[in-house]
């Protein structure tokens, strides 16, 4: 892939030379209050043109739970063919975990996230009876940091407990604001020697999911604003990717130019073939 991506006006441009999108939710579709009705509208004249599309998304629940917040927030039905989240991995993980018995878990994260466990074999414990953590996020993600949560954390370490990360995200964009995702506590807890599992972007689990979603597509594309997350995961698998700008990256950039593109590329050592301030058809 080309380390200076092409300025796109819309995915038009190039959406002949994919059969599927793998498209990002979270900065790209919506802001977590409205959705972006360009990227709707794009999405239907992708489905509608040239292939699936296939929603990937970090958040820390199953698909049905994001098909209700589309319903909340007022995301339309027919522009995505199916959805695929990091929650509905470490769901699986945990159903896995609780087969033999019933699992003791310390639940790191809202009470909004419950249903990512609700119905399996889990006894919510504290850190001293637990034998895994279940990161999902902050409590409050409106007023915490990750340093509020330094000493739980180290009370996580000093039990030995690895925690499943449900959500690799680091920030997530929500109505104009950054805030803070259960990846940021996960890299603290690695930061002080924790061993933590990660489901979702970049990993590469979740893209063989994905692209089990899409069907038998021969040449898809990746669209997310997550440098860190959708297209570095985009690069590991080795499909071509579009970036985002106007999204978690939007204050690093600035304006939307190859030299500050190439700058931020090579300050996280990720590519893109193409890049655009927000999806557009």
């Amino acid at each position: 892939m080309d380390q200076f991506p092409i300025l796109l006006t819309g995915l038009r441009e190039i959406a002949g030379d994919y059969d599927a999108l793998v498209c990002d939710v979270w900065g790209v579709l919506h802001d977590g209050v409205r959705p972006h009705w360009p990227a709707v509208e794009a999405l239907r004249r992708f489905r509608a043109e040239r292939g699936p599309v296939v929603l990937l998304s970090n958040a820390p629940r199953p698909p049905a739970e994001i098909v209700k917040q589309f319903e909340q927030i007022g995301v339309p039905p027919d522009c995505y063919d199916a959805i695929v989240t990091s929650g509905g991995a470490a769901r699986e993980d945990i159903a896995r975990r609780a087969a033999a018995g019933p699992l003791a878990m310390m639940h790191l994260g809202p009470e909004r996230d419950v249903s990512l466990f609700e119905g399996l074999n889990v006894d919510l414990v504290g850190p001293d009876k637990a034998s895994v953590v279940l990161a999902t996020g902050l409590y409050d993600d409106e007023t915490e940091t990750a340093e509020h949560y330094r000493d739980i954390l180290a009370g996580l370490k000093s039990h030995g407990l690895t925690m499943v990360c449900a959500n690799p995200d680091i920030i997530v964009q929500r109505g104009g604001r950054l805030l803070l995702c259960a990846g940021a506590l996960a890299r603290a807890y690695e930061a002080i020697g924790g061993e933590v599992i990660y489901y979702g972007k970049p990993y590469l689990p979740i893209y063989k999911a994905a692209l089990e979603a899409a069907g038998a597509s021969r040449r898809p594309l990746i669209v997310g604003d997550g440098l860190e997350t959708d297209i570095r995961g985009a690069n590991a698998v080795g499909i071509d990717a579009l970036f985002i700008a106007d999204g978690v990256h939007g204050d690093e950039i600035g304006a939307l130019t190859h030299g500050n593109l190439a700058a931020l590329f090579a300050k996280k050592s990720v590519s893109a073939r193409a890049a655009m301030a927000a999806l557009a058809w």
